[in-house]
């Protein structure tokens, strides 16, 4: 008698397994940022909310990405200040998403509002992965030379 065979499971492509912890964390702080930009509309103008949500936000996504997205040993200011660079680059978008919104019509229903911020933040979000990944977290470890030093050449010999 064999034993029955178990259906083969393919394990995703690092990379895609990557972008969905990527996914999951972010989605996770901008939905958070979505609710806190609705809380304070009426109290602080959009655009100096968004910048505040944004810098907040933007730490605390820094440091989720480095252990749980990337699962990079990379820490410190640097990682923050690069990582700073790609939210300044999403801010502008954002904003510039919401006031392009905001000519349209003057006045938006909240959930016109936001959808409109978290399609911006998700085209952000992309870019923002490719980034962190190649530049802010990437592995600085050098390859192993191939080619053969002195020391190689003579112990070969």
């Amino acid at each position: 008698m064999t034993a029955p065979s178990r259906p083969r499971t393919r394990t995703p492509h690092p990379l895609v397994a990557t972008f969905v912890r990527f996914v999951v964390c972010g989605g996770g702080v901008g939905l958070a940022s979505s609710g806190v930009l609705v809380l304070l509309n009426d109290r602080i103008p959009m655009a100096i909310a968004n910048a505040l949500v944004t810098v907040v936000s933007t730490v605390i996504a820094t440091e989720l990405h480095g252990r749980v997205s990337f699962r990079s040993q990379r820490k410190g200011w640097g990682v923050h200040l690069r990582s700073g660079v790609t939210v300044a680059v999403s801010y502008a978008f954002t904003t510039g998403a919401l006031l392009c919104l905001y000519a349209a019509r003057s006045e938006p229903s909240a959930l016109v509002e936001q959808t409109v911020y978290l399609s911006a933040s998700a085209l952000a979000g992309i870019g923002r992965f490719a980034l962190l990944r190649i530049v802010v977290f990437a592995d600085r470890t050098p390859a192993p030379d191939a080619s053969l030093g002195k020391a190689a050449v003579a112990m070969a010999a």
